[in-house]
């Protein structure tokens, strides 16, 4: 049912602020600069080769604002909301409808972009409590317009998702939602006896959804945590990001064989963020 993690939000206060700490950090421009209008938000979004990162603020009455700014007075600003593509919502919620599960309606969204007029239109459905266990997260079929392509990256900056990490209490409960309703592949299971939990890999579009469990008696809970980023040239973006002021950790050997790692210590937004370098095998 899910084709892709479509993209990731990141709720800010100041926008034009966290716009120029993540172009310093990515070392890139952001692809669209716009609005919701019906939602009262605005919104910056960095485009990568496979998936998306929106910056998103209030800015006017409206659903959208009262989202952004509960979010941030509940949790801070920072990693708030996980959406996952679909091609078709209506045949994606009617598979979830035959599963045994009814809930809301199809909405419809529009942003427009400052810089040029374009305009991006798409469809969404916002999953139940049931499905999220306190993470924000909704379907989204997109139906008209695009973000400017992202094929041509500098080989100092940051150029595609490795994984986005989810906290968990519930990993069994997880596992049915994300493989038994979306269908996402899960990739591996694994009991790591040194913290006496379990990590779980999902892939999808070339990335991955790594969730990180501890199991309790408490009610299920799912929480965004932090997010790692690809590199082609760790040396060289290790260099580009300590000149623009980030600290850094040195690069050293990841614990996957054949990468490299290096961990921005600076604060972003609370987001605990990895940069790793794949090298070949």
């Amino acid at each position: 049912m899910i084709n892709k993690l479509d993209h990731l939000i990141v709720c800010v206060n100041d926008i034009t602020e966290a716009e120029e700490k993540f172009t310093k950090l990515f070392g890139i421009k952001p692809a669209w600069r716009g609005e919701h209008i019906e939602l009262g938000t605005t919104n910056c979004i960095f485009n990568f080769s496979n998936t998306y990162l929106e910056l998103l603020s209030a800015r006017e009455e409206g659903p959208g604002t009262d989202l952004v700014r509960s979010i941030i007075d509940d949790k801070g600003e920072g990693l708030a909301g996980l959406v996952l593509g679909v091609e078709d919502i209506h045949k994606a919620k009617q598979q979830i409808v035959d599963k045994g599960f009814d809930f809301g309606n199809i909405s419809h969204g529009q942003g427009k972009d400052f810089d040029n007029d374009g305009v991006r239109k798409w469809n969404n459905l916002f999953l139940p409590r049931k499905f999220t266990r306190g993470l924000f997260s909704f379907l989204i079929e997109h139906t008209e317009g695009h973000l400017p392509d992202s094929s041509n990256f500098p080989d100092s900056s940051i150029s595609k998702l490795d994984h986005v990490v989810i906290n968990t209490n519930d990993p069994d409960g997880l596992i049915a939602i994300y493989e038994g309703i979306y269908g996402l592949r899960l990739a591996l299971d694994q009991t790591v006896e040194k913290w006496g939990g379990r990590m779980l890999f999902f892939r999808v579009n070339k990335t991955t959804i790594e969730v990180i469990a501890k199991a309790d008696k408490k009610a299920p809970e799912d929480k965004l945590w932090g997010m790692a980023w690809e590199v082609e040239n760790l040396e060289k973006t290790h260099r580009r990001i300590s000149k623009e002021g980030f600290e850094i950790t040195d690069i050293k050997d990841g614990r996957k064989p054949n990468t490299l790692v290096a961990t921005v210590k600076s604060d972003i937004y609370n987001i605990p963020t990895l940069l790793i370098q794949h090298l070949p095998s």
